[in-house]
């Protein structure tokens, strides 16, 4: 594993959307409008989510290819906000609350929110590619962790790991069950391997709103008790760390990393709930 901390590097100028690609409402506001629709989704709006999701798996896995030592997470960014833009549809990060960038790119300690940069992947990283597809007025969203070289087998597994818990937390989901059954199967197989699992940041629903107000956590608490229904959209993304739960953010409102400098994996999908489990839309 690289031994250098992560640190800020410069951030190119804002890409350009073309003005034929339609845009989320809340570009460049200091915030989305509140969510007020139903987290059931109509057949019509599951078809464009449908859609929406299977072109974000398509830019993930083509980011992913990229993903190499000497590449810049800034060039990933590139690469991410281009294949979106030819296919018509708008990165649903950028402008964000303020984000500057296409996608996220959150490597080795980062947790999550990494700003595309200057910086250039070494031997041995690991990056969580995080992009966001925004289609016929509906978002999909799916994050996946890449290995750049010969990444070290502890981190190799955590990585694995990571992405066994989230298929895991997909299985759990059944109409009728709570939603903190994701969280509860997440950190009961976290915990098998001391995994820390990130409780701040979370699942979500989505649709037309790019995070509604349905919270999905990855560790067990009771408080989170929405049922699960069918026609339900809502992502699972775990967060999983080598070493504490716990994390600290830059001064830059956004990057997320490790409070011990431990690497963190994470991992994806957004979901459909069916009548008897669940359906992974993020697939390409």
């Amino acid at each position: 594993m690289s031994t250098t901390a992560i640190a800020p590097a410069t951030i190119s100028p804002r890409r350009s959307v073309p003005e034929s690609i339609a845009r989320p409402e809340y570009v460049d506001k200091p915030a989305p409008a509140p969510f007020t629709g139903n987290e059931v989704k109509d057949a019509e709006t599951i078809e464009k989510i449908r859609i929406a999701c299977r072109l974000a798996a398509q830019a993930r896995d083509v980011v992913g290819e990229h993903v190499a030592p000497g590449v810049t997470t800034d060039e990933l960014d590139r690469v991410g906000h281009e294949y979106l833009c030819d296919h018509g549809a708008y990165p649903s990060t950028l402008g964000y609350k303020g984000f500057p960038k296409s996608l996220c790119t959150s490597v080795n300690e980062v947790v999550c929110h990494g700003i595309p940069d200057a910086r250039v992947l070494e031997d041995g990283d690991i990056v969580n590619i995080d992009i966001t597809a925004y289609l016929n007025g509906v978002h999909g969203d799916t994050n996946a962790t890449f290995l750049a070289g010969d990444v070290d087998e502890e981190t190799r597994l955590l990585v694995e790991r990571t992405r066994e818990a989230l298929e895991r937390a997909i299985r759990a989901v059944k109409p009728g069950r709570r939603v903190n059954v994701v969280g509860r199967v997440i950190e009961a197989y976290a915990r098998r391997f001391g995994y820390g699992v990130v409780r701040e940041f979370t699942g979500h629903g989505i649709g037309t709103s790019f995070h509604s107000g349905l919270v999905i956590p990855h560790y067990d608490d009771p408080r989170f008790d929405d049922e699960i229904r069918p026609g339900m959209t809502f992502t699972i993304e775990p967060m999983l760390n080598l070493g504490t739960h716990e994390w600290v953010m830059w001064d830059d409102g956004w990057t997320v990393v490790t409070a011990d400098g431990r690497p963190s994996a994470q991992f994806e999908h957004t979901l459909l709930v069916t009548n008897d489990g669940a359906e992974i839309l993020t697939l390409p």
